[in-house]
């Protein structure tokens, strides 16, 4: 009876804290199409989450398009299939690569950051206080959050696109010798309109996961300092499973015949 109670009780604890996300979430979504709009906190959400996130994701994708060529090669080299170096890292890099990275590294430093805003926020009861003041909570901490993460994460996802690339064709250009105009030609034949879409639609569902998470649980954080600590522990966990599980069924639903 005891286990029974034990899988009793996590299931319904399960089902609550979905619930809670998912009236969380849809209540969020209502208020970026609702006015009035935060625009001096969307802006700065904007750069937060975009300029400032810059350096780490170009970092990323410059040196994963780097290893994904040699690695490419290396496995290619064994069939005699050394020309299909280009095509393999375009596409990697646009449909799976480029977003899911780019996602990642963005829920490690915006989702922990968001999480610890907010949640010193509502430990110190400043949200409380803007209820006293009469603005909506939500309105002016979550929404301009979610609007600024569905922007700016397919932009950042284009950029790595373009410096993911540019690693790969360095690396096969002057480190495995490959002619500069026949690896250009090989990159645009091999990407198409689908494969650079539904890599930035992922991207928008991983900005609004990011955002989602990182202003949930800081929103719900208790405790003070030490529940701070476990909401962004947990935005950054949580919004790294979400993007991993969203990829594969995106997947699914994009390139699955």
């Amino acid at each position: 009876m005891g286990a029974l109670q034990a899988l009793g009780r996590f299931t319904l604890g399960f089902i609550g804290r979905t619930g809670r996300l998912v009236l969380f979430a849809g209540s969020g979504v209502a208020h970026c199409v609702r006015p009035p709009f935060y625009w001096r906190n969307i802006v700065r959400q904007l750069i937060e989450i975009g300029y400032f996130s810059l350096p780490v994701v170009g970092l990323t994708a410059i040196f994963t398009g780097m290893v994904l060529a040699l690695q490419s090669y290396t496995g290619f080299a064994r069939f005699s299939a050394e020309g299909a170096v280009a095509k393999v890292v375009a596409i990697s890099i646009t449909r799976e690569l480029g977003p899911v990275l780019a996602g990642l590294m963005v829920a490690g430093r915006i989702g922990a950051a968001m999480a610890a805003e907010i949640g010193t926020m509502r430990v110190t009861e400043q949200i409380d206080a803007l209820t006293t003041l009469s603005t909506n909570p939500k309105k002016y901490l979550v929404a301009p959050r979610l609007i600024a993460g569905i922007i700016v994460l397919p932009l950042l996802v284009l950029v790595a696109n373009v410096i993911g690339i540019f690693g790969g064709y360095l690396v096969s250009v002057f480190k495995l010798g490959f002619n500069p105009a026949t690896y250009l030609q090989s990159t645009v034949a091999a990407l198409t309109t689908e494969d650079v879409v539904s890599g930035l639609v992922k991207a928008a569902v991983f900005g609004f996961l990011i955002t989602l998470m990182g202003c949930y649980h800081g929103y719900h954080s208790k405790g003070g300092a030490q529940g701070v600590g476990r909401a962004t522990t947990n935005a950054v966990v949580s919004a790294s499973i979400l993007i991993l599980c969203f990829d594969y069924i995106l997947t699914e639903l994009f390139f699955a015949k």
